[in-house]
């Protein structure tokens, strides 16, 4: 049977390491650290995440700048906001909540976030630094889940790696990450010939597809650190992952899970980029 990997646990431990630089800074330097963060329309989700996110900050000591923005906001307004934001000395850190109304361009408002304030890591400028490996911030799930493999002490050099999905945000930085830590890695995804028999290779397996429980036990090699980037709902409504536990458990040496697993990890990881951002906006190494 596989052993858990608490991502609650892992995250609170994140939080109090930030939360304790935080006051150290504000104490020694008196340095405050602001994260705004953007919603457009009434997405329930988006607000869910929003809520989180501030509760986040006043946790570790942030100051939060929330802006509520009605549906039928332009994307120049939309913009507008975020000049202001990205000259508001105030404000570390910038997040505009996903997705955006259908009328605006989520890439036109990502390009126009100050990368120094890019705390999601979404801009191409820190999407490049992350492909040669001098990123200042990486994108929170893919830095959560890399701190998440650190937790069980498994050494990432020379294993073999498969990340199941090619999004932007989480399967093509997470073999990055993965790569640059000397791991072996394998991407698949949709167009996939012979997936089970990749996955049955992987050391590490990284699932981020958005299908409820498609990876079983058979995929799994035995031993594997399995870790689940999934948030789906199963035929009775209930929230699972996109692999199913109850096998994959039996092989696996290492499981996340669903929830409790990297979930809580992608907020943590916001707070330890905007930390950094502001540390480095204030010149401090």
């Amino acid at each position: 049977m596989a052993q858990i990997i608490d991502g609650k646990a892992v995250s609170a431990a994140v939080k109090d390491e930030v939360a304790a630089e935080a006051a150290r800074l504000r104490e020694e330097r008196g340095l405050k650290i602001g994260l705004a963060v953007v919603i457009v329309g009434n997405d329930q989700a988006s607000r869910v995440y929003v809520n989180n996110k501030k509760k986040a900050c006043e946790a570790v000591g942030f100051q939060s700048y929330e802006y509520a923005m009605d549906e039928d906001t332009t994307q120049e307004q939309l913009l507008d906001l975020v000049n202001v934001l990205n000259r508001d000395d105030r404000v570390n850190g910038i997040l505009v909540q996903l997705p955006l109304p259908g009328h605006i361009d989520e890439k036109a408002i990502i390009n126009a976030i100050s990368p120094e304030k890019d705390v999601d890591a979404f801009h191409p400028e820190n999407v490049g630094r992350i492909m040669i490996g001098e990123y200042s911030f990486l994108p929170c799930t893919p830095a959560g889940v890399m701190r998440l493999i650190a937790s069980t002490g498994v050494d990432i050099t020379g294993k073999q790696c498969v990340v199941i999905g090619r999004s932007n945000i989480v399967g093509k930085p997470m073999a990055m990450l993965l790569l640059q830590k000397n791991g072996t890695v394998t991407i698949c995804h949709s167009r996939t010939q012979n997936l089970k028999e990749l996955c049955l290779t992987a050391d590490i397996l990284v699932v981020a597809i958005g299908r409820a429980k498609f990876i079983d036990g058979s995929y799994i090699k035995e031993g594997a650190v399995v870790i689940d980037v999934g948030m789906d709902r199963d035929e009775n409504g209930k929230l699972c992952g996109d692999v199913d536990f109850e096998s994959a458990e039996k092989k696996a040496g290492y499981i996340t899970p669903v929830p409790g697993g990297v979930g809580p990890m992608t907020i943590a990881m916001l707070m330890q980029n905007t930390l950094t951002a502001a540390k480095q906006q204030a010149g401090i190494e």
